[in-house]
């Protein structure tokens, strides 16, 4: 079990903050609520991971469907149900959060929030405009939302509106916010989300080597960047570490290669 660390020598700074509380929720269409001036002083309070479904009401009418079940033997369909246990997670729901970031500029950070699942039919607002919309519940996914804030601490509003379809799912798939939704501040050079990818070509018992690929933003290009990676073990030891003294071009990844002794 390995940890890696990268980092630019340049007094780079990644925060990264959960955001579990001070969320308001409210079920069904809420028209205009995306905008900052939008009263939503009777939501309901909640903390994420968050899930509007298992509060129910349940029924077995949620789950109803005529099928014939071919596995079985059955040539007619008839009515069955549990396919998704009665619970209601079919609807539309929204939920809003204010949020403030001390000391961001635009001019000098980057910021994105990173979903790790939201169910489904995500549309994400800033301060009343559009950052980024993503269909499918089950993965994560992350946008930057760096032009659409406040800078120097200004109070900033969140807005999710998600939508479950009917039949959109043959199981209990959870609806609303239902995994941890993360804040990442970055300096406008900086390892992005996703920005680095690892490989073990080869693993045994003496020894295993490791491939890593890092990203790096530099969009001005005006940095000359060294890159350093350290790769500890599951008890905290350094076990590598390799220093790239002229890192990639913008957007362009910057290969390392690591021999691990005794990686068990």
């Amino acid at each position: 079990m390995f940890f890696c660390c990268c980092a630019c020598m340049l007094q780079a700074q990644r925060k990264e903050q959960l955001l579990c509380d001070g969320w308001k929720f409210a079920l069904h269409e809420q028209k205009g609520a995306e905008r900052t001036d939008y009263n939503d002083s009777q939501w309901q309070s909640v903390s994420i991971p968050h899930d509007w479904a298992i509060y129910g009401p349940f029924s077995r009418e949620y789950d109803l469907q005529s099928v014939a079940i071919t596995q079985n033997g059955e040539s007619k369909a008839s009515l069955k149900t549990g396919r998704t246990g009665g619970l209601p997670y079919v609807g539309i729901g929204w939920y809003r959060r204010h949020l403030n970031i001390e000391h961001f500029n635009a001019s000098t950070n980057r910021a994105a929030l990173l979903f790790d699942g939201a169910m489904s039919e995500a549309q994400v607002y800033i301060n009343g405009q559009k950052a980024c919309f993503w269909p499918y519940g089950y993965n994560s996914f992350w946008c930057d939302i760096t032009s659409l804030l406040h800078s120097d601490g200004k109070n900033n509003i969140i807005a999710v509106r998600l939508e479950n379809r009917p039949q959109s799912s043959r199981w209990y798939s959870g609806a609303g916010l239902y995994r941890n939704v993360h804040l990442i501040v970055t300096n406008t050079t900086h390892i992005p989300v996703w920005g680095t990818h690892i490989t073990t070509p080869h693993v045994e018992k003496e020894f295993a080597t490791v491939k890593l690929r890092t990203t790096v933003e530099n969009r001005d290009n005006t940095h000359k960047l060294k890159l350093k990676t350290r790769i500890f073990d599951a008890t905290g030891n350094l076990v590598a570490s390799r220093t790239t003294t002229e890192c990639a071009p913008d957007g362009q990844p910057n290969e390392q290669n690591f021999l691990i002794n005794h990686p068990a």
